[in-house]
């Protein structure tokens, strides 16, 4: 538009974390308080569960369509999850989009996509939410109800390996409160940029630190 403000490209924002530290309940708290973020949208290809929506919550395409995006370039990270029962992955043009719009942009990624975006998009701003303790967060697996036991087992063995990564981000946010943590991350995305020379000691937003999880890895921030 003509006489419009030259913007500035947006922040490219990459939230992870251990599956049940509460990523997607965090989000729709964004959502919800109208945050000035644009949510990028996955495409995957497993079945859509009950109340999701075709393009909101995630795109839905076949596991043809999904070779076609690889082959063209089209994606800007995507794996296999949970040893290959599905894949997912982020469209890249809607990203770009965005950013040179002067939008923030929020991933919401589980570790391989991070990484893989940390290869491609070394700029971005990478916060890992972090569970109060990891008796939390298994209750929170344990507690859906939804998965198979097989399913449970898998996703708490994939949370130790997640939780042993934090050190690989720039901000370590551990999620007390849902609605404190997503005010976190509206600063984080809109406010002055995060220092990438702390990266390898994910400095933490809480003094309260997760304990020790079972598999002897220490969280980021935790100390002997």
């Amino acid at each position: 538009m003509d006489g419009a403000p030259d913007h500035g490209p947006g922040r490219l924002m990459v939230l992870a974390g251990p599956s049940g530290v509460g990523k997607s309940t965090v989000v729709a708290e964004l959502r919800r308080i109208g945050a000035p973020l644009w949510f990028s949208v996955s495409a995957t290809t497993r079945a859509a569960r009950p109340g999701e929506v075709d393009g909101r919550d995630y795109r839905f395409v076949t596991p043809e369509e999904f070779d076609r995006m690889i082959a063209e370039g089209e994606m800007l990270e995507w794996a296999d999850i949970h040893g290959g029962m599905h894949r997912s992955g982020t469209p890249r043009a809607p990203v770009d989009e965005h950013l040179a719009a002067g939008e923030p942009v929020l991933l919401e990624l589980d570790l391989a996509g991070a990484r893989a975006v940390r290869d491609q998009r070394p700029d971005a701003l990478f916060v890992f939410l972090e569970p109060p303790s990891w008796e939390v967060l298994v209750g929170r697996l344990i507690g859906r109800g939804t998965e198979a036991t097989e399913v449970v087992d898998r996703r708490l063995a994939t949370a130790r390996e997640e939780l042993a990564a934090a050190s690989e981000f720039d901000v370590t946010v551990i999620n007390h409160d849902v609605g404190e943590t997503a005010r976190r991350l509206v600063e984080l995305s809109v406010g002055p940029p995060v220092s990438r020379a702390g990266r390898g000691t994910a400095p933490t937003d809480s003094s309260t630190l997760p304990d020790r999880s079972p598999s002897g890895a220490t969280p980021a921030g935790a100390s002997e």
